[in-house]
């Protein structure tokens, strides 16, 4: 009995000071909402891409049945978070880049790079056989009727390939207000693009072929359909490719798709730039100009890619006539059977060589620095490129 007392003396004991530690916690958070001690919206602030709450921007993402229109709205409801979250979905106005390899893509890209708004970033390699994978299925009688049998819908399948694609756009490079891509055969999807991405606009780099299948064979550029032992093929394959991305960009039409010659971005690089900005809707920098001097910082190259020894100069002439004397007379004769396009595109397919215009001062300015110091640039090159060591400049 004297055991039990002393217990139930000892429990009354406890809860009192249990009672107490309760109460002296509640004024203590009381204490420390009135005090701010600790600031609430850093306490839920979102984790960035890079795994802190550090960075000062970053993307939030929506359900696709969010329109553009609707995005400031998000913007605000966000903005206790930071200032500079971007929020996205598949209305997201995204920007494609394409063409035929060695068309002027890379380019493109980097004077886009330059620009502050603007992320292109490297080749992701892996989106235009997404793509050419979704219209195999669907091409393919066989697999539709299977496909559709197990419930995969076109919406279905478009929904997931359109989700992975805007993933790896968004997430594998640094985040900007305008984000761009540029797998040069995607644009031979065009049509279909801008049905998975409604608001997306397309940059549709056309180039000389002759000039194209030069660079492609003289720099051993690996495509798929490309025999780099024959001009006469390899033309007939530029042909064939140009001529379907050029019917895509007239599909989607001139609001959506813009063919750039790259024989004029190249000889008056500003004109051709403040049409383009125009083009995307986004405001003028003249960093696009001088893209060059961001190579490396705001602009990141892929040591793989052909182009990227090249993209590290200003803008000059140096490739623009450099086929000139390089094809067989005997295709030469004939370039206008094995590559028709070259006339529809307003190509001369016998000047040789050709007059593509006179360029603006700065560029005959570029070029002469460049041909005055071409070991500098050599050596520069081996740091973002591995093929400088084949000797290929």
């Amino acid at each position: 009995m004297v055991f039990i007392r002393l217990l139930r003396r000892r429990l009354k004991f406890m809860d009192v000071k249990y009672f107490i530690i309760w109460i002296l916690s509640i004024l203590l958070v009381i204490w420390i909402i009135e005090n701010d001690v600790f600031s609430m919206s850093e306490c839920i602030k979102p984790i960035r891409e890079n795994g802190n709450a550090e960075s000062d921007i970053n993307f939030v993402r929506l359900n696709d049945d969010v329109k553009e229109s609707e995005f400031k709205k998000v913007n605000e409801e966000y903005a206790h978070y930071s200032d500079k979250i971007y929020p996205y979905n598949r209305n997201t106005p995204l920007i494609f880049v394409g063409g035929v390899p060695r068309s002027g893509t890379t380019l493109m890209r980097a004077m886009l790079d330059a620009h502050p708004g603007i992320r292109c970033g490297e080749e992701t390699r892996i989106i235009p056989r997404l793509i050419y994978m979704r219209n195999q299925w669907t091409n393919s009688k066989k697999e539709r009727e299977r496909l559709s049998n197990a419930g995969m819908s076109d919406d279905v399948i478009d929904s997931a390939v359109g989700a992975f694609i805007l993933e790896v756009i968004v997430k594998h490079g640094k985040s900007a207000p305008h984000l761009c891509n540029k797998d040069p055969l995607v644009l031979r999807y065009s049509a279909y693009m801008k049905n998975v991405f409604p608001n997306s606009k397309f940059i549709l780099m056309i180039r000389d072929g002759r000039a194209t299948v030069h660079s492609i064979i003289s720099r051993r550029v690996t495509i798929t359909g490309f025999n780099l032992e024959s001009y006469r093929d390899c033309l007939v394959r530029w042909n064939t490719i140009i001529e379907q991305m050029y019917a895509q960009c007239i599909e989607v039409g001139s609001e959506s798709c813009m063919p750039v010659y790259y024989e004029q971005l190249v000889l008056h690089p500003e004109k051709t730039m403040k049409n383009i900005l125009n083009f995307l809707n986004i405001s003028w920098s003249d960093n696009v100009i001088h893209h060059e001097k961001f190579i490396g910082d705001e602009i990141s190259l892929s040591k793989v890619e052909r182009s990227s020894d090249q993209v590290i100069k200003p803008v000059n002439l140096e490739a623009l006539s450099s086929w000139v004397g390089k094809i067989p007379s005997d295709v030469l004769s004939q370039m206008d059977m094995v590559a028709p396009m070259l006339r529809k595109l307003g190509y001369d397919p016998f000047a040789n060589p050709p007059n593509y215009g006179d360029p603006d001062s700065k560029i005959k300015e570029n070029t002469f620095h460049v041909q005055q110091n071409k070991e500098y640039w050599r050596q520069l090159a081996k740091k973002y490129s591995i093929h400088i060591k084949d000797g290929i400049n």
